[in-house]
């Protein structure tokens, strides 16, 4: 029997198998009890393995897709945006549109969860084994520029157009130059019908003229990111400013949303729940 072992152990070791060699006396020990069976014995010892890797691999594909700190559906407050359909937002989160290449939009003012959904969902495509990759407009912009700057444009463009998911934050936050605006436009093209998008923006899709600078260069974008695409309008409040509100001056307060709109009443005078 400890030659077995020993034989086990080795196995393990050169199988790079650490989490699995460590559980390994636990697991015989249960054995031996007839607490599980040795077909158990072996799911125990190859899932505490597989667990470990795949926790590790969840771990670095987050960090490479940059997005860290991790969001969740579960964490995001669906009472505070009355507007979102959770269960659309649910469907979503089951992927299809990822295996369709559809882009999907989030739309609405600051504050009301737009990355966090975004970066949600982007969780999820990773943990489903998806490469993802996230970065605001202004970044993506910046690493084309300089990219192109130096004669890199083409691979710096193939390098975002490989992931299975971009997502594309803060769009209309800061404004773009035409030459910016054709940069992006590069990269859509590239990724038009062949990898799905997530989009976050402040900016009403009739707006994008100003945020890109270029009116016909706006109209080429939405012409292909509105294609196959599932928009999300939020009209809810700042979730960020939701406990400052008494702080912020009446005229901001009335241009900008800060508060959760009021439950809607019942004819007798009750709030609904």
């Amino acid at each position: 029997m400890s030659g077995q072992l020993d034989r086990i152990r080795g196995a393990l070791i050169g199988l790079r198998m650490p989490r699995a060699l460590e559980a390994l006396e636990h697991i015989l020990a249960r054995l031996e009890r007839g607490e599980i069976t040795a077909v158990e014995a072996i799911d125990a010892l190859l899932g505490e393995e597989y667990a470990t890797r795949e926790g590790r691999r969840i771990e670095v594909a987050l960090r490479t897709a940059k997005l860290m700190p991790i969001k969740t559906l579960e964490s995001f407050d669906f009472s505070f945006q009355p507007s979102l359909d959770r269960e659309r937002i649910a469907a979503l989160a089951q992927l299809d549109f990822v295996r369709r290449a559809e882009v999907v939009h989030f739309l609405g003012p600051p504050g009301t969860g737009k990355s966090h959904l975004a970066t949600a969902l982007g969780v999820a495509a990773v943990k489903a084994g998806r490469t993802v990759y996230r970065a605001t407009l202004a970044e993506l912009i910046e690493a084309l520029s300089q990219a192109e700057r130096s004669g890199r444009l083409p691979e710096k463009i193939r390098f975002y157009a490989r992931a299975s998911l971009l997502i594309v934050d803060e769009i209309g936050y800061l404004p773009i130059t035409r030459g910016g605006a054709n940069l992006f436009f590069q990269l859509v093209n590239a990724r038009y019908e062949k990898g799905a998008m997530i989009l976050t923006s402040n900016r009403g899709f009739a707006e994008w003229g100003d945020v890109f600078g270029d009116p016909v260069v706006a109209a080429a974008l939405l012409d292909r990111l509105l294609h196959h695409a599932v928009v999300v309008q939020i009209e809810g409040a700042s979730y960020r400013l939701r406990a400052h509100a008494d702080l912020i001056p009446e005229h901001v307060r009335a241009n900008a949303p800060i508060m959760p709109p009021p439950p809607p009443k019942l004819k007798n005078g009750a709030a609904d729940h």
